[in-house]
């Protein structure tokens, strides 16, 4: 049952080492980049510890949403058998149950749960864009072993790490890409042991933030995870850096995605942060790291964040706009995508103040930040001997 497509590579191969090599040269020698500055700003506040995962099959998480007695957990692709289960928690975040796959998945990359309980598991992940395939397994409760599902994407491979099933069961998966993340879902009932083709079905820019993580800029522009909240009233998609609040009206998570505009939960710091969901309550965001490059000992921990409220909607204009003020300033105001807000404008001053001083550094940091990546990539390679 597993995907009949060439056998998957060590992941944290995007990009590579010799891409970040490239990378240097290209950003250092190019004066003219306007490169973000990785430490502006004040530093947000890191996440509230739940709980720490001492379960040695799990060091590298990848999918997570909390339940009504615990957590539930997958691995991404793991090596060993042992780590290739899905994993139940109690709220001390102890393993008290595993469920054995029927067949080896590629590359489990994140969790949902959907409203009638059952654990979606998106086995899409694809590092070399080489899969022929990629895969949902559904667990319903009571089930003893999940089923899959085979997907077919409608213009060749992709990467992707994050899932979104809404309130009628509707599976929803985006990419993992720079700049604008593609939004998939199948274009035809699922078959369990059967293939069906996915449809296209928009696409969703993330506003640009300086949140600190380990690959810089590269960290906050790529989908690493999604979450629904319990009432489907809210979305989340999270990056290595941030996760990013859409509102959902009438359960229609395409429009959300594509015309909303997130409010956004700094996630500073986490190592490898891929996974997130909200507590049960949907009144925070819960997150977890992968550890599997970090110092030995290190565990990994659940933490916790506060959500911002919804927005009240502004009322109406009824008259002309003040004088001075036009299309760009209402941009700037509502913190639009172009220059990422007042975050955006001070960069953006310090660098016509500081001439091509500032942009060299911020060059070297983005560049170094790409070689960090690389260097994870190397790492898991040799790890996974694949």
């Amino acid at each position: 049952m597993t995907d009949p497509g060439p056998p998957r590579h060590p992941r944290r191969r995007w990009p590579g080492a010799g891409v970040a090599a490239a990378t240097v040269a290209a950003v250092v020698v190019a004066p003219g980049a306007a490169v973000a500055d990785p430490v502006a700003g004040l530093a947000p506040t890191p996440g509230t510890p739940v709980c720490q995962i001492r379960d040695d099959r799990l060091t590298e998480i990848s999918g997570l949403v909390a339940t009504d007695d615990g957590f539930v957990v997958v691995n991404d692709g793991a090596e060993e058998e042992s780590r290739r289960r899905i994993f139940f928690l109690d709220t001390r975040c102890a393993v008290v149950r595993t469920v054995r796959y029927p067949s080896r998945p590629r590359d489990t990359e994140d969790l949902a749960v959907g409203a009638d309980g059952t654990i979606w598991v998106a086995d899409i992940g694809d590092n070399d864009r080489a899969r022929r395939t990629v895969a949902l397994w559904k667990l319903p409760p009571g089930a003893a072993r999940p089923v899959l599902h085979r997907m077919t994407y409608p213009d060749g491979a992709h990467d992707a790490e994050a899932l979104l099933v809404d309130g009628a069961g509707r599976p929803l998966i985006v990419t993992k890409q720079g700049g604008s993340a593609g939004l998939y879902r199948p274009a035809a009932p699922l078959r369990a042991g059967g293939t069906v083709p996915l449809a296209r079905v928009g696409q969703v820019r993330l506003p640009s933030t300086t949140t600190r993580n380990p690959y810089s800029f590269v960290g906050r522009g790529v989908v690493t995870g999604a979450a629904g909240a319990p009432d489907g009233r809210r979305v989340v998609l999270r990056t290595y850096a941030d996760a990013f609040a859409f509102d959902v009206a009438g359960g229609d998570l395409v429009t959300a995605l594509t015309a909303g505009r997130p409010s956004t939960i700094p996630l500073p710091d986490e190592p490898q942060g891929e996974s997130v969901s909200f507590s049960r309550d949907g009144r925070s965001l819960l997150t977890v790291s992968e550890t599997a490059n970090q110092p030995p000992g290190t565990r990994p921990r659940i933490l916790r964040y506060a959500l911002p409220p919804r927005p009240t909607p502004s009322p109406p204009r009824t008259g002309p706009a003040p004088a001075g003020t036009g299309r760009a300033d209402d941009r700037d105001r509502d913190g639009g995508a172009d220059d990422g807000g007042a975050a955006g404008r001070g960069s953006r001053d310090r660098a016509e103040r500081g001439g091509t001083a500032p942009l060299l550094v911020g060059g070297v940091a983005a560049a170094l930040a790409l070689l960090a990546l690389g260097v994870a990539t190397a790492r898991g390679a040799r790890r996974g001997g694949r």
